[in-house]
């Protein structure tokens, strides 16, 4: 299968399958940098991004827009987060992981283009 023309010009992406892969993305994150939430993007025309935070047994979900501000925040719990565009996505195969690493805006190098 080919690379998603969309994506091609960005960071690896990973994509997310179930509600598990999503957990352990974010936990993985937190292991590695120290914040306890991970970026996610929908392979969307619009490639809306977001920011979860596992918070056991809720998620933190925030849809950050252009400029990385935070414009909407919902907590979860499980059975709520299937009704969720994010899972919506993840159900689609549209749902990716972005490399784990400094958020756009933070530290002196950006890894986005």
């Amino acid at each position: 299968m080919q690379a998603i023309p969309l994506l091609r010009s960005t960071a690896p992406l990973q994509r997310v399958g179930r509600i598990e892969d999503l957990e352990f993305l974010v936990k993985e994150s937190e292991v590695i940098t120290g914040r306890s939430r991970r970026r996610f993007v929908i392979a969307s025309a619009d490639r809306l991004h977001y920011l979860v935070h596992w918070r056991s047994p809720a998620l933190v979900v925030e849809r950050i827009d252009d400029n990385g501000l935070v414009c909407d925040r919902q907590l979860l719990l499980p059975w709520e987060f299937e009704h969720h565009p994010l899972a919506e996505a993840m159900n689609s195969q549209q749902l990716f992981a972005t490399a784990v690493g400094p958020e756009p805006g933070e530290g002196a190098n950006h890894a986005r283009s």
